[in-house]
């Protein structure tokens, strides 16, 4: 049996331990030199989940995505200096969807910064806008021969224990309130030295959960005016598969006066509800926007996709708009009158059972225009030519059930609003900051952490920015990516107030004649392209009864002809 080594440098021994205490055994490691402490810890726990990941901004996301699945903190560990900055995009995604992470970064000490010293820069509190807790450690020398000082030594332990309350602090922070948190570690040189035995043992501080409780007074108050509301709306976003109980779901479907209107990130799926939001809003009438107006919102979840459905709550207020989230919630409206700081689950089993069902005929006008609409969604793509909405629809239909998709961001995203996805799907996207830069890495680290066979749904311009994603050993053989390839940004083209011209297609819209085959060659995925709806069919087909290879279909739609498709499908 191999024998377990441990860096000499107590403060890198303290790390590794104090999150072996807390449960965090997932660590996504760049290669460097002065983080070669904590890679040593790390790598030689034979607890630990260790992957090398070299692009920092591709670990940062590669993180997110285990973290995404595993509902536990990941660590991340970089080398000091540019490298840290990389972690950025990843680490406020995470603060704004509420996703653990651990950063742990080396450093030089304090007083070989701004002196001239390479691959050094100011590293303290370098996230702090977008970060849960800043963790600033001493550094310390180990000393080869005995120290026989008093006032060493004490400054020693005095160190020790300061690292000890920060690590503890943070590590408890992230795990607490789900969301990044970063641990800036200095070393001194020499970095690589081992030994057989650790020669500290931290103290653990335990993690204390807060709990919260909702008053009866505030409980009798709201259950007053959800009782007498006619008009009750629940808007749910982002929200992971599961995390609310499906008997709560049909209460509320039960209520004539309740209208629940749900994203496909919500995967939330009930016959009775608006899945396609903008599909229902987008062509109404002032006197309509009237009519669905709510007396109370009561919104579920994270970020919202819609833009048309922020737009008609921000005009049409409702009286009342209480969000429920054990953390925290925005007032994404203009009116939110209560946060609730439960878990959804523990609100509607004690405040449900108490409302009472009102006569109303919101919830079946509502779901009849639904109707219709959907009617007419059928009957305009039937019709249509081979285009970005033509082939989102087959790609939703042909894909089999079960899988767990992983959407990119901007135009990918908006277009699956438009769709009732197979209730089997898992779905998910980085809406946090809604960026394209990190959507490949994040569904292949989620993919590993989940177990799921994952397909990743992405535009052209999302999977190229975020190419290095595909560095890595780690990618499941029945990984699948399909990519909408039209040349470009093609959701600046729908944008009011565009004009055909050099400036626009150069600046805006990116156009370009990339392809994805010779990506698939360097890293070993099998490559498919489309350029019609039957050679789509036909690739799908063949991709997903190959699990031995990671399969990649790229679709090349008509760049000019998307944006007027879409366009006729609102009017």
């Amino acid at each position: 049996m191999k024998t377990r080594l441990y860096s000499k440098i107590p403060l890198a021994q303290t790390i590794v331990t104090l999150c072996e205490a807390k449960g965090i055994h997932h660590i996504v490691i760049s290669p460097g030199s002065r983080n070669a402490p904590l890679t040593i810890g790390f790598s030689e726990h034979p607890g630990m989940h260790c992957y090398s990941i070299v692009d920092e901004r591709c670990a940062a996301f590669f993180a997110l995505g285990i973290a995404q699945q595993i509902k536990k903190p990941v660590a991340l560990v970089c080398t000091s200096g540019s490298a840290l900055l990389n972690y950025y995009p990843a680490i406020s995604e995470a603060f704004y969807s509420d996703i653990p992470l651990v950063v742990l970064s080396a450093d030089r000490p304090i007083e070989r910064i701004d002196i001239g010293d390479g691959q050094t820069i100011r590293q303290k509190n370098v996230f702090e806008n977008h970060i849960l807790y800043s963790a600033n450690l001493y550094s310390e020398v180990v000393a080869e021969t005995k120290i026989e000082d008093d006032k060493v030594r004490q400054k020693q332990r005095e160190a020790q224990k300061h690292n000890e309350r920060e690590i503890n602090l943070a590590l408890n922070k992230s795990i607490e309130q789900k969301g990044p948190v970063h641990i800036n570690v200095p070393f001194y040189e020499p970095l690589y030295d081992k030994l057989e035995n650790p020669t500290i043992v931290p103290k653990n501080i335990p993690v204390e959960y807060p709990i919260h409780h909702i008053s009866d007074g505030l409980q009798a108050e709201m259950l007053s005016v959800w009782n007498l509301a006619k008009r009750k709306m629940v808007l749910i976003g982002v929200n992971s598969p599961g995390i609310i109980d499906q008997k709560w779901i049909r209460h509320l479907a039960d209520d004539p006066s309740v209208l629940v209107l749900t994203e496909t990130t919500s995967n939330i799926h009930h016959a009775s509800h608006i899945n396609c939001i903008d599909q229902l809003i987008t062509s109404l009438t002032d006197d309509e926007f009237k009519a669905l107006q709510p007396d109370v919102l009561l919104t579920i979840g994270g970020m919202v996709v819609s833009k048309r459905i922020k737009a008609f709550l921000r005009n049409y207020q409702p009286q009342s708009h209480w969000h429920i989230d054990e953390k925290k919630a925005y007032d994404t409206y203009f009116c939110l009158t209560e946060h609730i700081k439960l878990h959804p689950n523990v609100f509607f089993s004690e405040f449900l059972p108490n409302t009472k069902s009102n006569h109303s005929d919101y919830k079946s006008f509502w779901i009849s225009i639904r109707d219709q609409r959907r009617k007419k969604h059928q009957e305009y793509l039937n019709k249509v030519s081979f285009s970005d909405l033509k082939v989102f629809e087959t790609i939703f239909d042909k894909i089999p059930g079960g899988q767990m998709i992983q959407l990119s961001n901007s135009s990918t995203v908006r277009y699956a609003q438009l769709f009732s996805l197979n209730p089997s799907f898992k779905v998910f996207c980085n809406r946090g900051t809604s960026g394209i830069d990190g959507s490949t890495s994040t569904a292949i680290g989620a993919a590993i952490a989940s177990k799921t066979p994952t397909t990743l749904i992405t535009g052209d311009l999302s999977f190229f920015y975020d190419s290095n994603g595909l560095w890595n050993e780690y990618i499941p053989s029945n990984f699948k990516i399909i990519i909408i390839n039209n040349n470009g940004g093609g959701i600046f083209r729908i944008l009011p107030g565009k004009e055909e011209s050099s400036n626009f297609s150069t600046f805006f819209e990116t156009t370009h004649d990339l392809s994805a085959i010779h990506l698939c060659e360097m890293f070993g995925f099998e490559y498919h392209a489309a350029h019609s709806l039957e050679e789509v069919v036909q690739h799908i087909q063949v991709m997903y009864q190959n699990n031995n290879l990671p399969q990649l279909l790229e679709i090349f739609t008509p760049r000019k002809e998307n944006d007027s498709t879409l366009i006729d499908y609102f009017k």
